[in-house]
């Protein structure tokens, strides 16, 4: 089993995709491991959104967060389902929910929040990395439009770095036809 990208590994990783210098302490808190940003001057930022966010306009590149209210909140509702659902859910039955979910919402969509790249999507895809490297073929095919969207974003310039790169078979080997 392919071990989860978490806390701060996950926010250096988006450091160096948006460009930033580096440099910043990460430390975790508490019994889920919540992240935490150290800070020289005045409290330490905790929390996976708040840190991502905050890099993100310290990037200056808040279009990841969304443009229009609409968008924004599209954002930050796949951030929330991301923290809460992905990052709390252990078992199989978990999994397979959160394919579920996602699956039906990518339906019609190229990116979680419609047409534009987000931080939901690098956030997203950082906390499934781990559970897509071991999906079977049968499996990727069963979250076709999760798989769509996952193969995408591992090939949006800088998103995946050191991560492994998930193979997505696409010629279907065996068809439902008898």
């Amino acid at each position: 089993m392919a071990a989860a990208v978490r806390g701060a590994e996950e926010l250096e990783l988006l450091e160096r995709l948006l460009g930033l210098p580096g440099g910043n302490k990460y430390g975790v808190q508490g019994e889920r491991k919540v992240p935490v940003l150290q800070s020289n001057n005045g409290p330490g930022l905790r929390g996976l959104m708040t840190i991502a966010a905050h890099l993100v306009r310290q990037a200056r590149k808040e279009q990841l967060l969304g443009s229009t209210a609409e968008e924004k909140a599209v954002v930050q509702q796949w951030l929330e389902y991301r923290v809460t659902r992905v990052n709390g859910g252990s078992s199989k039955e978990d999994t397979r929910t959160i394919l579920k979910d996602l699956n039906m919402h990518l339906e019609d969509k190229v990116y979680l929040a419609g047409n534009i790249f987000t931080l939901a999507d690098i956030l997203m895809y950082y906390g499934l990395h781990h559970i897509m490297v071991d999906l079977t073929v049968q499996e990727k095919e069963k979250y076709l439009n999760v798989s769509r969207w996952f193969n995408h974003i591992q090939h949006y310039p800088g998103v995946r770095q050191h991560l492994s790169d998930v193979v997505f078979i696409k010629n279907r080997l065996y068809t439902n036809a008898h």
